[in-house]
């Protein structure tokens, strides 16, 4: 018998190593190493070049069936999907524990069998009579679902084996599957791996819609091998503050659609709502201008949602160092701004405390949100409110500069529509048949003076 050989994979960049460590040496990340199967150190001399079956090549136009997106019944769900299912389609779904993500499924999987699709849902961490519970609270325990409580990868392909394949498999979650063929307990990079493939192998030769959900570590990122968002064809991610209503199905990576695509869902006591206009839900109680609020259209793949930039500035009486706390913002970009607005705009913000919030624990990441936290800012330093009913976009240079964005009609469109009158950003940007009273800033001292007039 050929000599075995151990060898340790890492959780978080899929790097092999033939000693365990606590640091990957690939990624440096710690802690991530864990055990994979023995591998033969006989089976890796096998010459592959011959003894397998020969396929024939077809040309890249050849004619084929066009694919039909199957709806979730869930208007919000398919706009993230790029417009629905997308049949022998992989899709993994992560989010934090308690999120909603078992409900959010459960509701798409009810509306697909209500609608006429062959649904069936596999449950790992819950037994059957637990996931009825769920669908009986939501209102959907009539709908035809095919249920199942099991962990064995070879159980749930034997039994979908026997019928015809479902429109939609729901394995819920992957993290939880075991496959008999693979050394290791569930939840090891090995089993992930190898039980995601299994059925993903399953569901592009038979054609129904697999939707995987993949637990998250504590920085957020899916657990398990990160060759596993390779392996499918959508990655989404479930959004949202435990303490606020909303949640955010955003799709991260998307074979058939546009990435960043987001849906925007509110938690009610029946089950996820959806949102049609998400900027009316981030931008409620605005009843009055007040110091140190701006109002920002972020842009969320092809959807302008409008955001509230919300600034505090504490001014400290002694000598302790002031605090710099952020909120639904990253922080490094909050010091590089406060150094800008320090050293071409002559602020002093080193002896006054900074608090950033945005509002409805959302989360930003768009660059074309400095203009407005700077603007929200110098108003909460000034205790001077903005233009009532403006917007504020447009990305700042450390020299100082108010760079163009992109989108900027749509953004402009958005917030018009909403009843907004002036709008701020770069001076570049053409308004087309937008309403708004716009105002091009060239330098960032342009809007100080604008403020502290």
């Amino acid at each position: 018998m050929a000599k075995t050989k151990r060898r340790y994979i890492c959780a978080a960049c899929g790097g092999v190593s033939h000693r365990w460590q606590g640091q990957c040496p690939d990624c440096a990340e710690w802690n991530t190493l864990t055990e994979d199967a023995p591998a033969s150190v006989f089976s890796m001399k096998h010459d592959l070049s011959s003894g397998g079956r020969a396929f024939e090549f077809v040309p890249l136009d050849a004619p084929s069936e066009p694919l039909v997106r199957r709806s979730t019944g869930l208007a919000e769900f398919d706009r993230a999907l790029g417009g629905g299912l997308v049949p022998g389609s992989a899709i993994l779904m992560g989010g934090d524990p308690g999120i909603g993500k078992s409900t959010l499924l459960l509701q798409a999987a009810a509306s697909v069998a209500q609608a006429g699709g062959k649904v069936v849902y596999v449950s790992g961490e819950e037994a059957a009579a637990q996931v009825r519970m769920r669908a009986d609270r939501l209102g959907v325990v009539k709908a035809p679902i095919s249920l199942a409580s099991s962990t064995s990868v070879r159980d749930i392909l034997t039994t979908l084996g026997r019928d015809e394949p479902p429109a939609l498999l729901v394995i819920d979650s992957i993290q939880t599957m075991h496959s008999d063929t693979i050394e290791g307990a569930p939840g090891t990079v090995s089993q992930v791996r190898g039980c995601a493939f299994e059925l993903i192998r399953y569901a592009k030769e038979s054609g129904c819609a697999l939707v995987l959900v993949g637990h998250v570590t504590k920085d957020g990122s899916i657990a398990g091998p990160r060759v596993l968002e390779h392996m499918v064809d959508v990655v989404m991610s479930f959004e949202g503050e435990r303490s606020h209503q909303y949640r955010i199905l955003r799709s991260l990576k998307n074979r058939f659609g546009a990435v960043d695509e987001i849906g925007v869902f509110a938690m009610e006591g029946k089950g996820l709502q959806e949102v049609a206009n998400p900027s009316m839900l981030f931008l409620t109680g605005r009843d009055e201008p007040l110091a140190g609020s701006a109002v920002f259209p972020a842009l969320e793949g092809t959807r302008p949602v409008l955001v509230e930039v919300q600034a505090l500035i504490v001014r400290l009486q002694s000598g302790a160092t002031p605090r710099r706390a952020v909120v639904g913002w990253d922080n490094g970009r909050l010091a590089m701004l406060l150094a800008v607005l320090e050293s071409r705009c002559g602020l002093n913000f080193s002896t006054a405390e900074v608090y950033l919030n945005i509002a409805g624990g959302y989360r930003l990441t768009d660059p074309a949100a400095d203009l407005a936290v700077a603007a929200a800012l110098v108003s909460a330093l000034a205790d001077r409110p903005l233009p009532d009913r403006s917007i504020w976009f447009g990305e700042v240079s450390l020299a100082g500069e108010i760079r163009p964005i992109a989108h900027a009609g749509l953004r402009l469109k958005e917030a018009a529509k909403l009843g907004f009158e002036r709008g701020f950003g770069p001076s570049d940007v053409k308004t087309g048949s937008s309403r708004l009273d716009y105002a091009g800033l060239r330098q960032l001292p342009n809007l100080v003076d604008r403020v502290m007039r």
